[in-house]
Formats: C-alpha cells, sequence, structure tokens
C-alpha cells in the first residue's frame, strides 16, 4: 500500500495529464450515445502511442547504430582485456568514447528514451486502474451509489461486510468511491439487491460502462472462463512485438546485446500472461491494445528505417552530435 501511495504521488502530475486526455474521450464517445470504458482504453492508448512515436523512432536509431558501434566497442574491449592499471583504464575510456563521438551517439542515449516512457507508463496504469478518479461522467455514477450508501447506516454497515471492512473505515462519500472502484462483478450483485431507485440505476450505468462482450473489465480472469483469452492474447502479442524489435544476431560477432534481447523476448511475453492473469481485466486490455498498436506502429517504424541509409544516419548524427 505504501509502494502504491509513493508511485501515485509522484506519477500524480502525468496522471492527471492523461486523465483529461481519458475523459474527453469518454465525453465525446457520450455525446454519440456511447459508454463503455473499454472502447475508451483502446482509443486512449492508440492516443498514448501516437504521442509516444517519436520517442520510439529514436530509440530505433540508437539500435540501429548500436548494430554498427558493437563491433568496434567489442574490439577496443578485447584489446584491453585484463588490464587493470589507470593509464589503460583511460585509453579504452578515450577510445571507447571516441567510436560514440565518430556514430554521433552517446553511452546514455539508448535508456534516455525508456526512461521518459516509464513515468508515463506507471501514470497510465494509474489512470486506468482509477477510471471513476479521472472521468468525471463516470465518477458521478459512482457518487450516487456512494452517497446512497453514506446516507444509509444499514447500508454502510452491508456494504462495509461485502468487502471485509468496518463502517469506521468509511468516514466519507470518497472513500465509498474508492472502494466501489475495486468492486467485481459479485459484489455489485449483492449490492444491487440492496439499493433502489438512482443507485440502483447507477449500479447498471457502471455494469454497462464497464461490459467488454460480457465481461466486467473490473473482474480478474479465471482460467475456467472466457477470460482467460485476455492473458493468452495479451503474452503472443507481447511475444510477436518483441520478435519485432528484436536485435538481430551477427554470426561474427557475440553481440552481448543480441543475446540479451533474445531472452528478454522470451521472458516479457510470459511475464504479461502472468500480470495479466493477476490483475483486473481492464488493465489486460490496455496491454493488448498496447502491443497491437505496437505491432502495427513497428512495422511502418521499421519500414522508414530500412528505407534510411546508415551511412547517411550516421553522418547526421555525428553532425548534429
Amino acid at each position: 500500500m505504501e509502494v502504491t501511495f509513493i508511485f501515485g504521488s509522484i506519477f500524480s502530475p502525468i496522471a492527471s495529464i492523461l486523465g483529461v486526455i481519458m475523459n474527453g474521450i469518454y465525453s465525446f464517445f457520450n455525446l454519440l450515445g456511447i459508454q463503455n470504458i473499454a472502447l475508451c482504453i483502446f482509443v486512449f492508448t492508440f492516443i498514448i502511442k501516437t504521442l509516444m512515436l517519436p520517442l520510439t523512432i529514436k530509440q530505433q536509431k540508437f539500435t540501429r547504430l548500436s548494430s554498427r558501434m558493437n563491433p568496434e566497442i567489442q574490439k577496443i574491449q578485447a584489446k584491453y582485456k585484463g588490464k587493470k592499471d589507470e593509464t589503460s583504464i583511460k585509453k579504452q575510456q578515450a577510445e571507447t568514447q571516441a567510436i560514440y563521438q565518430k556514430y554521433g551517439a552517446s553511452p546514455t542515449a539508448g535508456c534516455l528514451p525508456m526512461l521518459l516512457m516509464l513515468p508515463i507508463m506507471f501514470a497510465l496504469y494509474e489512470v486506468i486502474n482509477d477510471v471513476p478518479g479521472f472521468v468525471t461522467l463516470i465518477r458521478e455514477q459512482y457518487s450516487i451509489v456512494a452517497e446512497s450508501i453514506f446516507g444509509d447506516s444499514n447500508l454502510l454497515t452491508s456494504f462495509a461486510e461485502i468487502i471485509s471492512k468496518t463502517v469506521a473505515d468509511f468516514p466519507t462519500a470518497d472513500m465509498i468511491i474508492d472502494a466501489l472502484a475495486d468492486f467485481k462483478t459479485s459484489q455489485w450483485d449483492i449490492l444491487l439487491g440492496q439499493v433502489s431507485g438512482d443507485a440502483g440505476g447507477a449500479i447498471n450505468y457502471i455494469s454497462r460502462a464497464n461490459n467488454l462482450f460480457g465481461l466486467n473489465i473490473m473482474n480478474n480472469p479465471t482460467l475456467k472462463s472466457v477470460s482467460v483469452i485476455v492473458p493468452i492474447l495479451a503474452m503472443g502479442l507481447q511475444f510477436v512485438q518483441s520478435k519485432q524489435i528484436s536485435v538481430k544476431k551477427d554470426p561474427k560477432n557475440d553481440n552481448p546485446t543480441a543475446n540479451a534481447m533474445s531472452s528478454m523476448n522470451v521472458v516479457m511475453p510470459i511475464m504479461s500472461g502472468f500480470f495479466c492473469l493477476i490483475l483486473p481485466i481492464g488493465v489486460g486490455l490496455y496491454w493488448i491494445a498496447n502491443s497491437l498498436f505496437s505491432i502495427v506502429q513497428q512495422y511502418f517504424v521499421n519500414k522508414y528505417m530500412d528505407s534510411m541509409d546508415m551511412d547517411e544516419m550516421i553522418e547526421k548524427s555525428s553532425a548534429k552530435a
């Protein structure tokens, strides 16, 4: 809980900006008579991936440059292998730096785009995992339910029992909204049987908004239901995506980067499937949409990069540096 709070505090400014985008998407579809969070997550992911395209291209350029730099850097490493004296270390650093200057790159160039992407990824998760906190029209429905619970002591007691809490844990209606944001289908069904009027209508609205082909996106996938397709799709698409961006091995050079990437191409898809199995379907949907758009985007990025002359790219990169 403490870790979640710390990360939430760090990335809240970014999450607020992304939340405005998510709120705008939902409001737009609402004008068309469509209230569906899953659809909004899909469109939301597409917009964010498009905005991050310059970082993706920058990352790919560095990867291409690295494929040319690494053999030369490895020769320098082999040249000074086992030499630990200060003079040799300085010469190795100077010669290595000269290679980076020759190609117009820097040791941190490959990490910078990823470091910029990570805060955005964490903030994205915060938005998708707490839609009522960022989408005004959805929060209005949660507020109707929360106010109904907060104003009825018997209903408040029953609500607390549903999530194994006490009435004292909910001194405000906002705290009830936070708890409702994590409700699963079974919990909504119990609550729906105990409320009436506007609160019942609000719960039905929330259920429709959270629906994806009969699945509640706030539920976790299970191995014995059709929802298992979510982690399977996430794993499969992640595998395709990782193969697209993998570093090609050169049989003449033992490229540590290629070897590491080869291992990650197996590990990352498995991790994606595991996390999508233990997290709500909505998060898995984002993962699937992200991989799907990444695959399409990477296809065109690869076409663009393949059309570029490597020598010309190196010359431009060196001049810019």
